[in-house]
């Protein structure tokens, strides 16, 4: 096997999904609908082979870490375009063209009759090759393109029923968060570009040690735990972290396959993979972790509670993606970096399994999307009942299922963490595995169980997009392009936990792409001990208070949704002021919006009146004008055109410098 790859092989990767991207998105006039989504779902295709070639060798071995392209140079500077693919690589590259194989795929059923068809496989494949560019990168320069152009075309996704008010408030909402977290994240590009001098991972990372001992100009802080908080709050927004988290469930406005390619699998979890790679900056500072471990924390548990009291299907999945991102960003903290990309790995199979059959439980209701009027789906949607069944499993951490092996190692290394905030996590990470449970089968019992609530709620009306009531009240079953891509993506939402953790966490797959100092952060030396292979780590986890937890919380939502459906009425009643303060998700999007925006409007107008129009137009420029103006009109009058008044200024002046020079003289003759 080569102990390198091919560079013409990594650059199809890429560029296939863009020519597909092209295609669709400049001639989807001429070549029409199927050839929309023939040329992409091509481009893709070629991606996902060409992804798991690169897999293989990098399996076998063989690495990648090259300048494909010199764009420009600053001084020492050098700005390119270049490939790093190592296993943590490797493993994106598959995972981003597989999803969103799945994703196009199951978009000819689910945008079917939709007028903006062409634009859609337009932008999802367009994403496609921004999401690569950002894991393949090798600076920080192209991870920074990548990074802003998801962002761009989440943006044009998310607000992609432009008529919608809703869709064009949250793509809006989308855009402000994530410009906050965006401007943290450039600061902490520009202090490690500053001092270390490059934009190149490998020659950044090679100067850490120096830096670590460097301080931020007039303070006394360690500039390496500025510039790894900086760099986490563009993580915070890219990956929703509280309190940045707002805008991903608003999202869920946009159609559901971007919810799952986006907001589920792919572009949430690029601030997951910026911090894994950024390790060998981030082992140095235990203040930036601490931060990390607490805010993970925050999110995981806190954001599993208002999933509770959704009853959209598809805010529910989304507020399911904000707890498990916390999780994954927990284990960030830990320095636990291998198990919160595994997690990244298995999350992003179940949960785009989870929101494409969220979207066929749509189209099947005729784009009814409260579970408040389903019920009993199961005889409906078969393929789409058992999927979201192994689908929900994964989710909640049973033992062989893809996500208890990435879950209970979340576990495992933060009960092993010595940071400040590790008790606070623990507490966190092991309540959320019962509200998981609980909020997730309280959605799968609702709306595959129980009486049929379908028969006497009118569905919604046709809309604009050709969605809506079709006259037909029964559910139905999905068309093929759309329970094929559910059927594809359990296979891995059960199995790729059991086949990948012995490689990932304790084999050489990701040792070059990450780095830890077990002596200072023990983690991952405390999972290996303990590690005796898949099997006997499942079996383990049937006696452990994770398995008992989440099963205690699939029994609380049967018990509550089918058994003794009046119990939830009774604890709404007791319970109101909570359900308020949780309906109101914390407050937040109110503390934004009547708070910051209101504070950000009054210093916007200061600015404004005192700062542009008061000091620049006033002053500076209006200011400028008028004392050339007051100085003209003095002069003005010296200006007569007579030749004696020249003449006696002209005599007046030379009078003056001669007294002026010859004053001392003078003086000196009259003492």
């Amino acid at each position: 096997m080569a102990a390198t790859l091919s560079q013409g092989l990594l650059l199809t990767v890429p560029l296939a999904p863009l020519a597909g991207a092209l295609i669709a998105g400049l001639a989807g006039r001429w070549v029409g609908r199927r050839g929309a989504h023939f040329f992409t779902i091509l481009g893709v295709a070629i991606a996902f082979v060409c992804s798991l070639l690169v897999l293989r060798d990098v399996a076998a071995g063989a690495r990648f870490n090259e300048t494909i392209y010199q764009w420009a140079v600053l001084g020492n500077l050098v700005m390119e375009v270049g490939f790093l693919v190592d296993g943590l690589t490797a493993m994106m590259m598959v995972v981003v063209t597989f999803v969103s194989l799945m994703v196009h795929v199951y978009t000819i059923g689910y945008m079917d009759g939709d007028p903006g068809y062409q634009r859609f496989f337009a932008y999802i494949s367009l994403f496609t090759f921004s999401m690569l560019m950002l894991v393949m990168s090798n600076n920080f320069l192209q991870l920074f393109f990548g990074w802003e152009a998801v962002g761009l075309v989440s943006y044009l996704l998310i607000g992609f029923w432009w008529k919608k008010p809703t869709a064009i408030h949250a793509n809006m909402k989308a855009f402000i968060v994530n410009r906050v977290g965006d401007f943290g994240f450039i600061l902490g590009i520009g202090l490690v570009a500053a001092y270390a001098g490059t934009l190149n991972y490998g020659e950044a990372f090679a100067k850490a040690p120096e830096l670590a001992r460097l301080t931020l100009p007039g303070t006394d802080w360690a500039l390496l735990t500025v510039a790894c908080i900086c760099l986490f709050v563009g993580a915070m927004g890219k990956s929703a972290q509280f309190p940045l988290h707002v805008w991903l469930p608003d999202s869920m406005e946009g159609p559901t396959p971007i919810s799952a390619l986006i907001h589920a699998a792919t572009m949430v979890t690029a601030g997951i993979f910026m911090v894994a790679r950024m390790s060998p900056l981030f082992e140095l500072s235990d203040t930036a972790l601490n931060v990390v471990l607490v805010v993970g924390a925050i999110t995981a548990l806190f954001m599993g509670f208002l999933g509770i009291i959704q009853n959209d299907i598809k805010r529910v999945v989304a507020y399911s993606t904000l707890s498990q991102l916390g999780y994954m960003t927990v284990a960030l903290g830990a320095s636990a970096y291998g198990v919160a990309v595994f997690h990244l790995m298995t999350h992003a199979f179940f949960k785009a399994l989870l929101f494409l059959a969220a979207g066929s439980v749509i189209i099947g209701m005729h784009h009814d999307q409260d579970i408040r009027n389903m019920g009993g789906l199961r005889k409906h949607m078969r393929i789409t009942w058992f999927t979201s069944l192994l689908g929900s499993l994964a989710l909640i951490g049973t033992p062989l299922f893809a996500g208890f092996y990435s879950k209970d190692s979340i576990i495992l290394a933060v009960e092993a963490s010595n940071l400040p905030g590790t008790p606070f996590a623990i507490f966190a990470v092991v309540a959320g595995v019962f509200v998981t449970a609980f909020y997730s089968f309280r959605m799968y019992f609702l709306v595959f169980h129980g009486p049929e609530r379908f028969h006497h709620k009118p569905f919604p009306p046709e809309d604009d997009h050709g969605h809506g009531d079709h006259g037909e009240h029964t559910p139905h079953e999905s068309p093929w392009v759309v329970t094929a891509p559910l059927i594809l993506l359990a296979v891995p939402s059960v199995l790729v936990g059991y086949w990948t953790i012995g490689p990932m966490l304790f084999g050489d797959f990701l040792k070059d792409a990450i780095a830890i100092d077990t002596a200072r952060h023990p983690a991952m030396a405390a999972l290996a001990e303990g590690w005796h292979g898949p099997a006997a780590m499942a079996l383990h986890g049937l006696q452990t208070l994770p398995f008992w937890l989440a099963l205690a919380g699939v029994v609380t939502a049967w018990w509550f949704y089918i058994r003794q459906p009046s119990v939830p009425a009774l604890l709404d009643e007791k319970l109101r002021p909570l359900r308020v303060v949780l309906e109101n998700k914390y407050y937040m999007d109110w503390f934004n919006e009547q708070v910051l925006a209101r504070l950000a409007r009054v210093l916007g107008t200061g600015l404004w009146k005192g700062g542009d129009q008061g000091l620049i137009d006033g002053v500076v420029v209006n200011g400028s004008a008028r004392a050339v103006g007051l100085f003209a009109g003095f002069m003005r009058h010296w200006q007569t055109g007579r030749l004696y008044q020249y003449a006696m200024v002209m005599l007046l002046g030379v009078f003056g410098l001669l007294t002026w020079q010859l004053w001392p003289y003078l003086s000196g003759l009259l003492r």
